[in-house]
Parts: C-alpha cells; sequence; structure tokens
C-alpha cells in the first residue's frame, strides 16, 4: 500500500475514532457508572474516584493523538536537502482542479444547466495535491475536538482559545519542519489546520454539548423567544456590555468581618468608610466587589446569600477546609442542575460556589 495512502487512511480513522466513537462511549460509561463529567452532582457516591480515573484515561487518549500528530509532522518524513518555504496561497490546489471557463462560468453554469453540466467542465489533474489539502484540515478537527473535551481551560472560552490554540500549535510545527528540513514552511498548511480545528470546534459543539446537555434544544428555542421578546426592552442593546459588579451585605462585627474576608478567603480592601461606630468595607476580588456595612442594629436573623461561580470547586472546597472554614455537601442547584456547596460567613450570610 502506497505511504500516502496509508498516512490518508491513518489520519481519517483517528479522525472517527476521536471526534465520533470516543465520545459516544465515553457518555455510555458515564451514564452506566452513575457519574457526571459536566459539573452536575452524580449519583455515584464515588464518582470524584472514577472521575479522576476518567481524567487520566483522557489525558492518556490525547497524549496519543499529539504522538500521531508528530509522526505525521515528522517521524513519517525525511530531512530534505534544503530550506524549503511555500507561500503562494493555496497554489498547488487551484493547478490541480482546471476549470474550463474559470470558477464564476462554473457557478454560473450551475444555476443554468445543472451541477452536473458544471462538473463536465472540471477537470482533476493532480489528485494527491487535493488529498494533501483534505490532510491538513482532517488532521487538525481531533484537535479542535480533543481540547474543549478534555481540558477545561479551553471548555470555558472555546470560542477564541480553541481556534487561536490550533493556529499557534500548526505554527510551532511549521516552523520546527523549516529548522529541522522535515518538510515544507507552507503557508496552506497554517490556514489548513486551522480550518480543521475550527471544524472541530464546532463539532464538539454541536455533538459534545448535546451529549452533556439532552435538553439544549429547549434552551435554545426559549433563548430565541427571549431574544425576540426582549430586543425593544430598556437594557437590551447593552447585553453583552455589562455586568454584575458589587454585592451588599450587612454585618454586626468590624473585627470578624475584615478577618473573615481579607485574611481567610483573600479579599483585598479597597476602602474602608466609617460613619460613627459603624463602619463600610468594600472589599475587590478581582472584577467582582463586596460592599459589608457593619451595624450595631443589624439584626442578625435576617439572612443573606452570596453565590459566586467557580470553574474548579473541587479545589476551592479544599483550600477553605485548610482555612477552617467548614463547607456543606455537594448538592445540586435547582435551576442549572450544576454541583454547588456552601459555607457560612459573619451577619448570617451563606456563600454558595457553583460550578460555572
Amino acid at each position: 500500500m502506497d505511504l500516502g495512502l496509508k498516512t490518508n487512511l491513518l489520519v481519517t480513522l483517528l479522525m472517527f475514532v476521536m471526534v465520533v466513537f470516543m465520545p459516544i462511549i465515553d457518555w455510555a460509561v458515564c451514564r452506566s457508572l452513575g457519574i457526571s463529567p459536566d459539573d452536575h452532582v452524580s449519583e455515584n457516591p464515588k464518582a470524584d474516584h472514577y472521575l479522576h480515573i476518567r481524567k487520566i484515561i483522557l489525558y492518556i487518549i490525547f497524549g496519543i493523538y499529539v504522538f500521531l500528530l508528530l509522526y505525521v509532522a515528522f517521524f513519517s518524513r525525511s530531512a530534505a536537502d534544503d530550506y524549503l518555504i511555500h507561500i503562494s496561497l493555496y497554489e498547488d490546489l487551484t493547478n490541480a482542479v482546471k476549470i474550463d471557463f474559470g470558477i464564476l462560468g462554473f457557478i454560473r453554469d450551475i444555476f443554468v444547466n445543472g451541477f452536473q453540466s458544471a462538473m463536465s467542465h472540471v477537470k482533476v489533474e493532480k489528485i494527491e495535491d487535493i488529498v494533501q489539502v483534505y490532510l491538513n484540515v482532517v488532521l487538525f478537527v481531533p484537535m479542535g475536538y480533543l481540547l474543549p473535551y478534555v481540558f477545561d481551560f479551553f471548555r470555558r472560552h472555546i470560542r477564541f482559545r480553541v481556534i487561536l490554540a490550533c493556529f499557534l500549535i500548526s505554527l510551532a510545527i511549521e516552523n520546527i519542519q523549516l529548522i529541522t528540513k522535515l518538510g515544507f514552511y507552507d503557508i496552506d498548511d497554517l490556514i489548513s489546520n486551522t480550518i480543521g480545528g475550527a471544524l472541530g470546534q464546532r463539532f464538539y459543539m454541536w455533538s459534545g454539548y448535546v451529549l452533556a446537555h439532552p435538553d439544549f434544544r429547549k434552551e435554545w428555542a426559549r433563548q430565541r423567544r427571549y431574544r425576540k421578546r426582549a430586543k425593544d426592552r430598556a437594557l437590551y442593546s447593552f447585553f453583552s456590555r455589562v455586568s454584575l459588579q458589587r454585592t451588599t451585605l450587612y454585618a454586626r462585627d468590624k473585627k470578624e468581618v475584615f478577618d473573615f474576608y481579607e485574611n481567610k478567603l483573600g479579599f483585598r480592601l479597597k476602602r474602608a468608610v466609617a460613619s460613627g461606630e459603624d463602619m463600610d468595607y468594600l472589599f475587590e476580588f478581582g472584577k467582582d466587589q463586596i460592599e459589608v456595612r457593619c451595624r450595631k442594629d443589624y439584626k442578625e436573623e435576617l439572612c443573606q446569600e452570596v453565590t459566586i461561580a467557580c470553574n474548579n470547586s473541587e479545589y476551592m472546597k479544599k483550600k477553605l477546609e485548610r482555612f477552617d472554614i467548614h463547607t456543606s455537601e455537594y448538592k445540586a442547584d435547582p435551576y442549572t442542575d450544576l454541583r454547588t456547596f456552601s459555607f457560612d460567613a459573619p451577619g448570617n450570610t451563606k456563600i454558595t460556589i457553583i460550578e460555572e
């Protein structure tokens, strides 16, 4: 069998295994074990142990993909005698496909005489150049899929980080190929790899998200109805330009408040304003602020609650316990079913952490 054909079959098989079969098997095993890999509360009491094993397996699968990617990019090649650079955008692909009357004439012929007639004027002269573009696209489809599937960092900001990572990885491969003379520094490969990564990202959003959120169609329909109903309302034009910045709480003991938020939690005291025997604190944590108004006449039987989103609640829970802050067991959020835990703060306040 020809080496080029073997490589294409390997890459195609790799894409199907990692983008189609692996997620289906993964979710089937998770359901059978009663564990939830998507930040929901699991039924199995040993869920944390199984999820840890699952994470290791996913890292191994990603490592296998990276090894095969390196094999195709480097180890399957022999070094050239000189540095090779190709910067003409898809020149080989243009030369591989000839159309008698150009691309505009081809499109016009589709509408006038039909697709079959238009295709009769297309001649493929170098099939290997077309296959090469296909190879470079398909090679990075698993990359765009596995990055958000395996790593929380990419899943949280999937639209931007995944495509940027695929571009940078492809750029690094092209530069290493140039330095080691193991292939061309090819601008076509860079673009094709990035397109493949973008396709993998879309496949994850279409299939991986569907597996984790079986009710996504209902949610999408509700979102469409909301947009249609709210687009003429007062604040809708500011939809992506506003965020909740400050939460105001009440407490009695000034010393207890300061010790809890600054010394235990690690908030930064931005400002303290004294008014007689009362004190107002403004604490910052990143872009978020918590204002605590200490009043001697505050009735602590009034319960206050604050919910904070976090993308690594397990680690946060352990850190809080180290600082002698007792946390509750995991529960399911009644609105999203995501797992949450809570702990007490001064002023009869309950702070809830929800997995983002």
